[in-house]
């Protein structure tokens, strides 16, 4: 593959992951909720969900989607509802995305739920499939093959979104322990549920 490009690429990418948005907010949310070693479990999920769609992009279900744009109004109106419905639990203290004062709540989220959670999330992201589309061909050099270009690239995608989320993650448990320090648990959730209802709500308009 050609260094320049992966030159370019890498910084680009870097600073689309960095963007908040779903997967972001999520990482944020989560951070602040059950911490972030429980977090990375999201993270795996993420990460492999953002690999699915960046190989589909390349492959041929962009195309797809470009021919039957309703595919993505599906998914905005799919991510905007659970956002918000995660966002209105928290608000009310309820779910167990909310934080308690014992974190049994919290605590008692399975991996293999929070592995889903940031699957689902990650391949019903409108926002990421745009970029895959957009970004990836471009970087992609026809005249050599196309597999070991196609790894590297989602590789380099892949450490990324981990680093961004981590990144989102930390400071989440830092505001977390912050709040948590002067016990208001419900302005905890509050703010973790502002979130998730923001994001929705920029997912649905957009």
């Amino acid at each position: 593959m050609d260094l320049t490009a992966l030159a370019i690429f890498i910084p680009t990418f870097f600073f689309v992951s960095i963007t908040p948005g779903l997967c972001m907010t999520l990482a944020l949310t989560l951070g602040m909720t059950i911490g972030v070693r429980r977090t990375m479990w999201m993270m795996f999920g993420e990460v492999l969900g953002v690999a699915l769609v960046a190989v589909s992009a390349v492959l041929g279900v962009a195309a797809l989607m470009l021919k039957f744009p309703q595919i993505f109004a599906i998914l905005k109106i799919i991510g905007a509802l659970y956002l918000a419905y995660v966002g209105i639990q928290m608000w009310l203290s309820k779910g167990k995305m909310a934080i308690t004062k014992n974190q049994e709540t919290t605590q008692s989220v399975s991996r293999k739920s929070l592995f889903s959670q940031g699957f689902i999330t990650a391949i019903a992201n409108p926002k990421g499939w745009a970029f895959m589309i957009s970004l990836l061909p471009p970087f992609i050099n026809a005249s050599l093959a196309i597999t070991p270009q196609l790894f590297l690239l989602v590789s380099i995608i892949m450490i990324s979104e981990f680093i961004c989320m981590m990144i989102y993650a930390t400071g989440g448990k830092t505001l977390g322990k912050l709040i948590a320090k002067s016990e208001n648990v419900r302005l905890m959730n509050r703010i973790s549920g502002t979130l998730m209802i923001g994001v929705s709500i920029w997912l649905a308009v957009t």
